[in-house]
Formats: structure tokens, C-alpha cells, sequence
């Protein structure tokens, strides 16, 4: 009874918080013409992109527009200049928790200088939109967007300590999930068409498959087995469970978000009157053009193996591995077993990058071959975000009941 009601708080916890950043959205910063905004901000495929993550941020300009994003970006810089910074790799690796606590500091200020940059740069993006622009609403609108992103990010923080699941996470599942409805009521289906009701059946098939194929892909790992010499003086075997789990997909869906938000560039620059004289090499980027597919497929690899670098060092892997008196079978410690894990990672990973490049391409295929963009309103990438995010809450919450049985047990 007391582990239920504590999941209950928890979980009461994750959805008002969930709420209040859904209804910062919609409140507006005042002085702006809305109506010309929306009617313009849909050819803007850049910005479209940045409203997946937003919730529709981006086209209401709410105090909450900026979202988790400046979050993100910061905990993003703060993973790339702890592998570059020796001293903030010594605050992680060897002050414990009063480390960790400091690198949280530095990434909640890099939040607020991102939050201060992405504020300017909308203030100056939505100058044709404002009744009366000028430097105090300028102020105002840096003000306003720079405390709504703090308070994302407060949000995100309570959600994760003291709520279910990852905050980050959650807020942008959210945000996905609150666009599904607004792209799906475009589509409009005739129950007395037969051709409508075939191709409806065969939609949701094929979004079963995509569903389940995403899901095993996420699941998916490499086991390396490990040994000690203390288990192998016991039992001369080795035992299964103990292994290192190498993830199929180490960066998640984070290389087809980066990837997805660099392709949008040509698309906004090829409408620029000040760069006419390359817009011919721009085009040969933009959607259907020559050069489109493949530098996608190599941004999404080159993005898979920068992200996966941020989340393993095989040379970490060999350390703790010395340290704990274990090895690789057939593989010697040092050098060897750093070699070794560097070319399993490197195989995983473009693997992974393979996959998620396929994934991408099924919206663009299918529209092609059956003439319709029902799969548009969704997107692979807010797809695997979903299947993701589901199964890491799933298990959280699974792992929480788990352990409150066992400390009941021990009482």
C-alpha cells in the first residue's frame, strides 16, 4: 500500500508539471500579430521542425516557445566539453555527487545563455509580426521567452528527481504527442470508399511494422562478456550475466534530430536574396534534388558516431574494467581491450545509423509510391522519440514498483 501511494505521488507529481508547461504555450507575449505569424510561419520548414520539440512554441510564441530546447543544447555542450575539459572530467568521474551537482550548476547557467541568444534571435525574427517593435519589447521578449525556458528546465529537473521518468524526455513526448491530433485532422476518411478503407488498412499495418521494428531496434544490444579471476578460480566458467551491454542505437534518436534540423538549412536559405549566386548549389540540396538523400544518410552516420563518442570512451570501459580486477575473455587488458571495444562500437554504429537513415526515408517513400502524405502528419523521427521514451518510462516505473516489493520484503 505505501509503495502504491508513493508511485501515485510521483505520478501526480510528472502530470502537473507536464500541464503547467503545456499551458505556458499558450500563453502569448503581447504586441504581436498572431494571425499573420500563423498564416506565414507554415512555409517555414525550419521552424516547423523546431514546433515537433515546442509543442507549437514556435507558431504561438508563448512565454514557454523556447521549450526544453535551450536545455538540451546546454546539457549537449556540457557532454562534448567534459571530453575536451580535463578539469570538468575529473568533476564527474572523481567528486561524486558534489561534482555532479556542479556540472548541473554550469549546465543550468549554459541554459540561460542559450535560452538569452535563441530569445534575441526570435525577437529579431518576428520584427514584421509586432505592432511596434523597438528596444523595450525587445527587452520584454528576451525577458518573457529566457524565465519561460528556465521554468521548462525547473520543470524537467522536478520531474526527473522527484516525479516518473526522464523530464527532458517527457516534456518533449509531450509536446509530439500534443501535434498528432492538429496534423491527423487534415486527413479526412470516406467509410464508404473502398479504396479509402484499403488503404487505411494498409496504413496501420505498415505502422505496426515500423512500430515494432523501432522497438527491437531500441532493445536491441551487443552483450560482451566479462570475467574476473576471482570467478574463474571458483567455477573455470564464465558466467553469462556478467557482461558490458553495448546499445544497437547508442545515441538513440538524438543523430535523425540533428541530421533533420541540418537539412532544413538549404531549405531556408535557398529563399535568402542575399545569397543568390550559390542558390544553385544550394538547390541541389533542397528535398528531391541530387544531393539531398545521400548527404542526409551521411549526416545521420557522422551524427551517430559524434553522439556515440559523447556517451561511450572504450578507454573509460578498459579502465573500470582494470579496476574491478575483469577482463575480456581471449583479449588482453589495456590497449587491446580498448581496440577491441572501438571496433564493436564502430560496427554498432553504423548499424545503427543504417537503420535510422531507412526509418527516415519510409514518409518520402510511400508518398512517392501511393501518392499520399498520411505518414507526414506523424514523422519516423517523432516516431522513434515516442517508442523510446515510452519504454525508458515503462521500465523506470517497472524498476520503482520492483524495488519498493523488495524493501517491503526486507521489512
Amino acid at each position: 500500500m505505501k509503495a502504491a501511494t508513493q508511485l501515485q505521488k510521483k505520478l501526480f507529481i510528472t502530470l502537473i508539471l507536464l500541464i503547467l508547461a503545456r499551458l505556458g504555450i499558450f500563453i502569448p507575449i503581447p504586441g504581436i500579430d498572431h494571425n499573420s505569424l500563423n498564416s506565414n510561419i507554415n512555409y517555414n520548414g525550419l521552424i516547423n521542425f523546431l514546433n515537433i520539440f515546442s509543442g507549437g512554441g514556435f507558431s504561438t510564441i508563448g512565454i514557454f516557445a523556447l521549450g526544453i530546447v535551450p536545455y538540451i543544447n546546454a546539457s549537449i555542450m556540457m557532454q562534448l566539453l567534459t571530453k575536451l575539459i580535463p578539469e570538468l572530467d575529473h568533476l564527474q568521474k572523481e567528486e561524486g555527487d558534489s561534482g555532479r551537482q556542479k556540472l548541473t550548476q554550469i549546465t543550468r547557467y549554459f541554459t540561460l545563455i542559450w535560452s538569452i541568444i535563441q530569445s534575441i534571435v526570435i525577437s529579431l525574427w518576428i520584427k514584421p509580426y509586432v505592432f511596434n517593435w523597438n528596444y523595450y519589447f525587445i527587452l520584454d521578449c528576451i525577458i518573457a521567452l529566457s524565465t519561460g525556458s528556465l521554468i521548462i528546465m525547473w520543470c524537467a529537473e522536478i520531474i526527473t528527481e522527484y516525479g516518473i521518468g526522464n523530464g527532458p524526455s517527457l516534456l518533449i513526448f509531450q509536446n509530439i504527442i500534443s501535434g498528432i491530433a492538429k496534423n491527423l485532422q487534415n486527413y479526412k476518411i470516406n467509410i464508404y470508399d473502398k479504396d479509402t478503407i484499403i488503404n487505411g488498412c494498409f496504413f496501420l499495418i505498415l505502422f505496426i511494422i515500423i512500430l515494432v521494428i523501432n522497438i527491437l531496434v531500441q532493445e536491441c544490444k551487443r552483450k560482451i562478456i566479462i570475467v574476473s579471476a576471482k570467478q574463474l578460480s571458483k567455477i573455470n566458467i564464465l558466467n553469462p550475466q556478467s557482461y558490458i551491454p553495448l546499445k544497437l542505437n547508442q545515441g538513440g534518436v538524438m543523430p535523425i534530430v540533428f541530421a533533420s534540423a541540418t537539412m532544413t538549412l538549404p531549405i531556408y536559405l535557398s529563399g535568402n536574396e542575399q545569397i543568390l549566386h550559390i542558390n544553385s548549389i544550394i538547390d541541389l540540396f533542397l528535398p528531391g534534388r541530387i544531393l539531398y538523400l545521400p548527404t542526409y544518410g551521411l549526416l545521420i552516420i557522422a551524427f551517430s558516431f559524434f553522439y556515440t563518442s559523447l556517451v561511450l570512451n572504450p578507454e573509460d570501459i578498459a579502465e573500470n574494467l582494470n579496476k574491478m580486477g575483469a577482463s575480456i575473455p581471449s583479449i588482453r587488458p589495456g590497449s587491446d581491450t580498448i581496440r577491441y571495444i572501438k571496433q564493436i562500437l564502430n560496427k554498432m554504429t553504423f548499424l545503427g545509423g543504417m537503420f535510422l537513415f531507412i526509418i527516415a526515408l519510409i514518409p518520402s517513400l510511400i508518398t512517392k509510391t501511393t501518392s499520399t502524405s498520411i505518414l507526414q502528419g506523424l514523422g519516423t523521427t517523432s516516431l522513434l522519440i515516442l517508442v523510446g521514451v515510452a519504454i525508458d518510462t515503462a521500465k523506470q516505473i517497472q524498476t520503482y514498483i520492483i524495488s519498493q516489493q523488495y524493501d517491503n520484503i526486507m521489512e
